[in-house]
């Protein structure tokens, strides 16, 4: 028979998880702070804001011109303006995460401090996805005044809109996890920034080339597909949630965030 844990150990194991839990909430406040007390945060909403915000206006105006096929909803998430603006934000949230440490030498306190490894690396995580899930926010107002002045919902169903936020969601975890990478290799955030953009460039490309070469077989195009980007937004705009893109991109942020661990500590043996 199982041997049931004393009420000694139980509270024990509460006390050592409550003692892990404020010390990852610590660094996770701290990381939160430091972007909203950084102007380029503001920068980054102010730039996202504007181009999201002139995207959603051609797209009902180009709609308004003649008839089409897709929603509003699925205009927005689709667009030129929408990926340029993606792809873009990312190495501007990620690059000071580990580099502007290093290159301060602010990184040292916080290895010396009684945290562990793995803690800092998702306390950065969490913090850059925090701040990638309040770009977000106000997107929703767009959608919420379409419906309020032409009494026509944007979408189809509620579940167009759930699945393009998890899309966003999916896609703005696997592609920070990329950046905290890059920012853990270098001390200077210019050098983390170009290494992300091209990373994540040239992950969004690989899944259009599929649309570029014509003669490739049946299987390279699907297996091209399954990097695509553009295609799993396509499909969650829709409504249509496929488990396969979230099983990818969350094993690959996995990956991405095991690799950064291996890095930090890496880097952290070399001070």
């Amino acid at each position: 028979m199982a041997r049931t844990p004393s009420p000694g150990t139980r509270d024990a194991c509460a006390t050592q998880l409550g003692g892990i839990m404020r010390k990852f909430y610590t660094l996770l406040s701290r990381e939160v702070r430091s972007y909203f007390h950084s102007p380029i945060a503001y920068v980054v909403l102010i730039f996202f804001l504007l181009i999201s915000g002139v995207d959603f206006y051609f797209q009902i105006s180009f709609m308004n011109q003649r008839q089409v096929q897709y929603t509003v909803q699925e205009a927005f998430f689709n667009s030129i303006f929408f990926w340029f603006a993606f792809v873009l934000i990312f190495p501007l949230i990620t690059m000071r995460l580990f580099a502007e440490e290093f290159k301060l030498g602010t990184i040292e306190p916080l290895m010396t401090a009684p945290v562990r490894d793995w803690q800092v690396v998702l306390a950065k995580f969490f913090g850059a996805l925090v701040f990638y899930l309040v770009l977000w926010i106000p997107t929703l107002l767009y959608f919420a005044i379409f419906l309020k002045l032409t009494n026509q919902p944007a979408a189809h169903s509620a579940g167009a809109y759930f699945g393009s936020y998890l899309m966003l969601l999916l896609l703005g975890m696997f592609y920070l996890s990329i950046g905290c990478l890059t920012s853990v290799l270098t001390r200077n955030q210019i050098i983390a920034a170009i290494a992300s953009f091209c990373a994540i460039t040239l992950l969004f490309f690989l899944g259009l080339v599929q649309f570029i070469l014509l003669d490739v077989s049946s299987a390279t195009r699907d297996l091209l597909g399954y990097f695509s980007a553009i295609d799993h937004m396509v499909t969650f705009s829709r409504g249509v949630i496929d488990t396969r893109p979230i099983v990818f991109y969350l094993s690959m942020t996995i990956v991405m965030l095991t690799l950064t661990y291996q890095a930090f500590q890496s880097r952290k043996w070399r001070l």
